[in-house]
């Protein structure tokens, strides 16, 4: 199973009737599963409805769900009203025309207003059934289309997050190799600044001296830090083969990545140590940020 994004978008539209329809949805990072709805009035039932299968369909994530409905262009039906015109003709009936007078045409009674009316169908699209279909199969192509989008993000995702662990790993192991990690390099190193403090003076009791720079070496000790940046290292490995809903754990690790590499500068008792440990911690947070984007 892969890690999905939390990162997607997806489009749904068709024709179904009188009804021109179109869903659309998109999701971005979030600390938890939220997802608000815009549908046009009357079909807020339909929007909830949607929502509630998004909510179930996804783990984390702010999303953003839009219906839009607009009637397809058709020829308007035109209708006589029956009970108009006959009052109409009942009265030209009764009346007493000149001879000079016509009587009316059947094209100048229909243009007498109210004889002819514009049949406009206003029902309720929640009423049209197959409407109602339509959109219903649209949220599950919909959802669908925007799990798979998901996934194809958290691919590449995965792949980064892989090479930023790669590298994590290495200059953990350059840390460990580091020369100046050696007893015998903190010793030189603090013979040369007792040498020039006593500026050929008596030397200093050479036993002594190991001692001290034995007692450095275990206060600068970085072993501990080194081995939890492995472990955490192999735990976000198997996280990241485990795939799933997995970006919360993926955060405590980069926090627990932060903390180790904060430690390790702290102790380093050496401009090369201090190095890597700058380059752990601009890593890490390359890390953090790629796993905010994880479900």
């Amino acid at each position: 199973m892969s890690i999905a994004s939390m990162t997607g978008f997806a489009r749904e539209a068709g024709v179904t009737g009188a009804y021109q329809w179109a869903w659309e949805l998109k999701t971005v990072n979030g600390r938890g599963l939220e997802v608000r709805v815009r549908t046009p009035s009357g079909l807020d039932a339909m929007g909830e409805e949607a929502r509630g299968q998004i909510l179930k369909a996804l783990s984390r994530g702010q999303g953003q769900l839009n219906l839009s409905l607009t009637k397809t262009s058709a020829a308007p039906k035109l209708r006589v009203n029956q009970d108009v015109l006959q009052s109409l003709l009942d009265a030209i009936g009764g009346l007493t025309l000149p001879e000079t007078v016509k009587p009316a045409s059947l094209d100048g009674l229909l243009s007498v207003r109210g004889v002819v009316e514009l049949d406009d169908d206003a029902a309720d699209p929640m009423q049209d059934e197959a409407l109602m279909a339509a959109l219903r199969a649209g949220v599950a192509a919909l959802i669908g289309s925007l799990k798979e989008m998901r996934l194809k993000e958290g691919q590449a995702l995965s792949a980064i997050l892989g090479q930023q662990l790669d590298l994590i790993s290495s200059l953990v192991d350059e840390a460990e190799a580091a020369p100046a990690r050696q007893p015998e390099a903190i010793r030189a190193r603090l013979e040369a600044q007792i040498g020039e403090l006593v500026e050929g003076k008596s030397a200093l009791d050479p036993a002594r001296l190991h001692q001290e720079a034995v007692l450095i070496a275990a206060r600068a000790d970085i072993r501990e830090e080194l081995d939890r940046l492995r472990a955490h290292v192999e735990s976000a490995r198997a996280l990241l083969q485990e795939g799933g809903a997995v970006g919360r754990r993926l955060d405590f690790l980069a926090q627990e990545f932060g903390r180790e590499a904060n430690t390790l500068c702290a102790k380093a008792n050496d401009v090369s140590l201090s190095r890597i440990g700058l380059d752990l911690k601009a890593v890490i947070e390359q890390f953090r940020e790629q796993v905010q984007n994880v479900e």
